[in-house]
């Protein structure tokens, strides 16, 4: 039995009727040259073989009574996989026009929280040989560096690969009894107030080094100098030292209202686009830039048609939250959230798509230097300090008051390191990993992109109310690729 972190429960806390919170893969693969290949059976067949190694398949949510504490997952001892593994198809002719509407209506719905928090979906009736798989994911479970890494698990790195080892064995859990999580509840109750002051004074220290005010650094530095005795080394067990630094600022960012900031409705769109590997990482090295500034400057550059077309574009650069993963490898629990984020500006007041690139660059520049330096890996452990049954009222308070606030920022835009290697079913090669995100008031567009093999697969999820032509947007970043790559080829 393993508890939920205060962030891993808070995507829980977030969802209501009309924000659904999943970490969901779509992917697109080519039939074998076998005609009693049948990819529902065989998908089904790959997940049982295993499950042993997919532990976020198989564990579903132990409520503590009246909120005391966070939840716990177990393995389930009712798992049914035909319950998670289902059929689904597009109507003639098949095109992804036709997948990407399948797909918006299918992420448009809450997971039932009495079984393991994932549904895959087998899409068969595509074009030229071709199926797709849909795998929903609860956002509680994984985040999007997680969601790769269990993708790897779940395919195979050859064709026709044999089964693993241990093939399907796994042991299910009884649920536990009230007593004992409510035991557990009040053992975390009296230790999280400790918790709480140390991650404070660490918090202070960073934000204080940001502001340069000395009286509050060495106030800061007393609190938690006087936490290195016996209980700031238990507190600190396994944790460095934060070094001592000076901190740069973000320029004041103002988030101009757009169509898409609004209240979302419980219906989704949802498009998705390829873009070579090779050619944007080429664009990008010839301009002294990243591929992340690139994908940053695409978005920008293609909101800014969009919006131009509509005669809805404002005077100032629109903001995008970018998720960052605090993952670095041999973390003692993969199975959870291990991210927080920034925010930057999004360059869509320039009109030349090389400036716009360097103005990107420069952003994204100056806010990794403030993530790096601010307190943002504490943001896991901060999530949960609160009293869950706390916690959860003030975030569903939050979500209430944000559909007539100002939004934070105007969209996501992530951009998540995908397998580097063709990954297969039985003869079937995956062919693209395309990222299908989630939004939530007041932002109701979502544009998330993979890399896969030799292809960057974009993903736009938006609020189907908000943004109903958005395979327009989809196209509009695309094309501002070939904008921008032949600018750069002339020299910009």
């Amino acid at each position: 039995m393993k508890q939920l972190s205060g962030l891993d429960s808070a995507f829980l806390d977030l969802e209501d009727d009309h924000q659904f919170l999943h970490v969901s893969q779509l992917l697109i693969l080519r039939r074998p040259d076998d005609p009693d290949f049948e990819p529902h059976p065989v998908w089904r067949r790959q997940l049982a073989d295993r499950l042993h190694q997919l532990e976020p398949l198989r564990r579903r949510l132990v409520e503590v009574p009246f909120g005391l504490d966070h939840p716990y997952w177990i393995n389930d001892p009712d798992f049914d996989l035909d319950f998670h593994v289902r059929r689904s198809a597009v109507p003639p002719p098949g095109s992804d026009d036709d997948l990407d509407e399948l797909v918006g209506r299918l992420v448009a719905a809450p997971m039932d929280r009495d079984h393991p928090l994932w549904v895959s979906h087998v899409i068969e009736g595509l074009s030229d040989d071709r199926f797709a798989i849909l795998t929903m994911i609860h956002h509680s479970t994984i985040d999007g560096a997680a969601g790769a890494d269990l993708l790897e698990l779940m395919l195979d790195d050859v064709p026709d690969a044999e089964s693993p080892s241990h093939a399907g064995e796994w042991e299910a859990e009884p649920p536990p009894s009230t007593a004992g999580v409510l035991a557990r509840a009040a053992a975390n109750g009296l230790r999280r107030p400790a918790r709480g002051l140390l991650l404070a004074a660490r918090a202070g220290q960073s934000v204080a080094r940001a502001s340069r005010n000395p009286a509050v650094i060495d106030l800061a530095d007393r609190v938690r100098g006087s936490l290195r005795g016996p209980l700031g080394s238990l507190l600190n067990a396994g944790r460095e030292r934060d070094p001592e630094q000076d901190l740069p600022r973000l320029p004041p960012l103002v988030t101009p209202p757009t169509p898409f900031n609004a209240p979302v409705s419980r219906y989704r769109r949802f498009a998705h686009r390829a873009l070579p590997l090779a050619e944007v990482k080429a664009v990008g090295k010839e301009a002294g830039a990243t591929i992340n500034d690139v994908v940053v400057a695409l978005c920008a550059g293609g909101l800014r048609h969009w919006l131009l077309e509509r005669g809805e574009l404002p005077d100032r650069p629109l903001t995008a939250m970018i998720p960052v993963s605090l993952r670095e490898g041999g973390e003692d629990e993969q199975w959870t959230n291990r991210v927080s984020a920034t925010v930057a500006a999004l360059p869509t007041d320039v009109e030349d798509p090389v400036e716009r690139l360097r103005v990107a660059h420069d952003g994204l520049r100056v806010a990794k230097q403030v993530f790096a330096a601010l307190p943002g890996e504490l943001s896991p452990d901060a999530a949960g300090l609160g009293v869950p049954a706390t916690v959860t009222a003030v975030s569903r308070a939050l979500t209430r008051w944000s559909a007539v606030a100002p939004a934070p920022f105007n969209t996501v835009v992530s951009n998540v390191p995908g397998p580097r290697e063709p990954l297969y079913l039985g003869g079937a090669t995956m062919t693209h990993y395309i990222p299908v995100s989630a939004i939530a008031d007041p932002v109701g567009l979502n544009i998330t992109v993979q890399s896969y093999v030799d292809e960057l697969d974009i993903g736009l999820l938006a609020c189907a109310e908000l943004l109903p032509d958005l395979h327009d947007l989809a196209d509009a970043v695309v094309g501002e690729f070939d904008a921008l790559r032949d600018a750069v080829r002339d020299g910009g």
